[in-house]
């Protein structure tokens, strides 16, 4: 319960922000550009955070690292609503971006933990609710603009419904049932979390990942403008491809776990990337705004159960370092998910968006064709007896 609930935190406060992006740009009287400056620094702080975060949540634990991030998300989002500058916001936005970082490995890792002592896939689960969380926060955040009230109001709302959803996620957390875990001896747990960190087949995870978030990126920044541009639509039928590819994403991460239960993430990944290349490929050829509404929704229930398994392959890796292991996966998925639509716009300047659009049905490829780096160590974590109360689920 307690990791549901930070999930749900964490896509909430990201939502909401996002839905003011347009109030504080005109209360600040921003241009793109000027823009442009806060977003990258909202992006460094996270990418500090949950390149800096490992070590702590393999030290003192997962659980003692989330809760208190989770307080200061709620808390940290509030000051970027009242920054006068720039610069001011611009640092209010590195620290939020710092803590949402540290939340985001913490509560993978947690999941994990979680998942390793149910014995079974969940990991998908909490990812749908963290897209519920990203619904409900833009929602919350667009009621709020259509009311009339302030970017101050709204954040100082969401903020404080944060922070009594972290404290009730503190009086349900507990620490996991020990596991017993068998970890194959192997050169890269032998030499210590350097060797760990450098290792061939985690770093390709992290690739595989940047390859999947690259396809989420471009939902999120182009779907609509191809729709509207190239296809000739409507505004708010431009607006249908994100929504298409944002509910089939949710719907697929909540089937996801039996999904991986019936099939094994092996296949369920190479299905998945198959899936997203093949949908929005076609799309992309039939040049058709309702072919292409389709094709993004294909592509979102295609990627939607990809960073599950990459994360969970990676946290198994070695289950005594995971937060580090998820540090630098989830850091090279971001990574993907923030320069991916750069690289779309790059290549559109060239050879128009249709085609630019190829990237990430050449990516999903990818991602299916190396589905197989998913496949698990012969020797995996053995759960213990399992308890609704101290798994903190």
């Amino acid at each position: 319960m307690a990791t549901s609930l930070l999930f749900l935190l964490f896509g909430a406060t990201l939502g909401a922000w996002t839905a003011r992006i347009p109030a504080i740009k005109e209360q600040l009287r921003l241009d793109d550009p000027r823009l442009s400056i806060a977003l990258l620094a909202f992006a460094v702080g996270c990418i500090i955070g949950m390149a800096a975060v490992g070590r702590l949540v393999d030290r003192f634990g997962s659980r003692r690292v989330m809760v208190p991030a989770a307080l200061a998300e709620g808390l940290l989002l509030i000051p970027t609503a009242y920054v006068p500058t720039l610069v001011g916001l611009s640092l209010a936005l590195v620290l939020f971006g710092l803590v949402h970082g540290t939340l985001n490995i913490a509560m993978n890792a947690n999941a994990i933990e979680v998942q390793r002592a149910y014995g079974r896939p969940i990991m998908s689960s909490f990812h749908a609710v963290y897209s519920i969380g990203g619904f409900i926060g833009a929602a919350a955040g667009g009621v709020f603009a259509w009311a009339g009230l302030g970017v101050g109001v709204t954040f100082i709302s969401i903020g404080a419904a944060a922070v009594l959803l972290a404290l009730w996620a503190t009086s349900w957390a507990r620490p996991p049932q020990p596991v017993l875990v068998d970890v194959p001896r192997t050169p890269s747990t032998e030499a210590g979390p350097g060797r760990l960190l450098r290792s061939r087949p985690l770093l390709f995870l992290g690739v595989l990942a940047m390859c999947a978030l690259v396809g989420e990126g471009a939902a999120a920044d182009w779907s609509a403008v191809y729709l509207h541009d190239n296809l000739a639509t409507s505004p708010g039928f431009a607006a249908a491809g994100y929504a298409a590819f944002a509910i089939m994403m949710t719907a697929g991460r909540l089937l996801g776990d039996r999904l991986t239960a019936r099939f094994g993430p092996v296949n369920l990944v190479r299905a998945s990337g198959a899936l997203a290349a093949v949908g929005l490929g076609a799309a992309l050829l039939i040049s058709d705004p309702v072919a292409g509404v389709i094709g993004f929704g294909c592509l979102g229930a295609g990627i939607s159960c990809i960073a599950p398994q990459i994360f969970t392959a990676a946290g198994n890796r070695d289950p005594a370092r995971s937060g580090q292991a998820l540090a630098l996966v989830v850091s090279m998925g971001y990574a993907g998910f923030l320069l991916g639509p750069v690289l779309i716009g790059s290549a559109r300047t060239v050879v128009g968006l249709p085609t630019a659009l190829a990237i990430p049905v050449v990516l999903a490829l990818f991602v299916a064709v190396s589905a197989v780096a998913l496949r698990q160590p012969a020797t995996l974590p053995r759960p213990g007896p399992v308890s609704p109360v101290t798994t903190g689920i």
